[in-house]
């Protein structure tokens, strides 16, 4: 009994500690003036060629993995191959990195997850019950700006989540990520890439969609889950008192 009551903060403080280190990595790249470099690794895949299409997805992959936001090199894939094969090199790219992320957070982490949940049967009943509707959640929070990408894809590693529900679902990143190609398509110039541009009516009402879209995937995926968690935990307190 008191070694449970022991092993409760513990697990708790190796959550909080996992979590800082995480955040603290993405914070640290994101004080990096990354512009200038990836600008760089673009105007480098751009006089490789046709050859350059496979080092696009390469450095994709790598900045999807270091946590490095992937918004600039999207505006890239418009650049260097417009909206149509721009659109369907990123979202190659970043099916990939995602999916390498995932396990990494799955054959690195999810182990020891899974052990610590163990002793909570509750968390335990919610992570397999979210797991059985992997595909709609990992589809929803795609669609939805206000969950990270890159975070994203560790976190839902180390849930029961299965890989072909992770990548079907990762389709719902196709809208924000042919949006930024677009825009990328419009500005045509990578050594302008993160400046200020004056949008046209059209990069704007598209913006907007997609906005909207994002905005009812995140009420949908946080009602969707909560209502997922209530039902699992009821099940588990009724069977525990059976």
């Amino acid at each position: 009994m008191g070694r449970s009551r022991l092993a409760k903060p513990t697990f708790w403080l190796r959550i909080l500690l996992g979590m800082g280190v995480i955040i603290g990595v993405a914070t640290l790249f994101q004080h990096f003036n990354l512009q200038p470099l990836l600008q760089s690794a673009l105007l480098w895949v751009k006089n490789l060629g046709s050859v350059g299409i496979i080092a696009f997805v390469v450095i994709y992959n790598l900045a999807t993995i270091l946590f490095i936001p992937g918004s600039l090199l999207t505006l890239g894939g418009g650049v260097l191959y417009g909206v149509f094969w721009g659109s369907i090199y990123v979202a190659i790219a970043a099916t990939l990195g995602a999916t390498i992320a995932f396990l990494i957070g799955r054959y690195y982490a999810r182990g020891w997850v899974a052990k610590q949940l163990q002793g909570y049967p509750k968390f335990q009943a919610i992570d397999q019950a979210v797991a059985r509707e992997g595909l709609k959640i990992v589809l929803l929070t795609r669609l939805s700006p206000i969950f990270p990408f890159n975070l994203l894809n560790y976190a839902f590693g180390v849930t029961c989540v299965s890989l072909k529900d992770y990548i079907i679902g990762s389709i719902g990143m196709i809208p924000g990520s042919v949006m930024y190609v677009y825009f990328g398509s419009l500005i045509g110039d990578i050594t302008l890439l993160g400046m200020p541009q004056q949008m046209s009516f059209q990069a704007q009402t598209a913006q907007w969609l997609v906005k909207i879209v994002g905005f009812f995937a995140t009420v949908a995926v946080t009602l969707y889950i909560t209502r997922i968690a209530k039902k699992a935990l009821s099940q588990t307190i009724i069977s525990r008192a059976m």
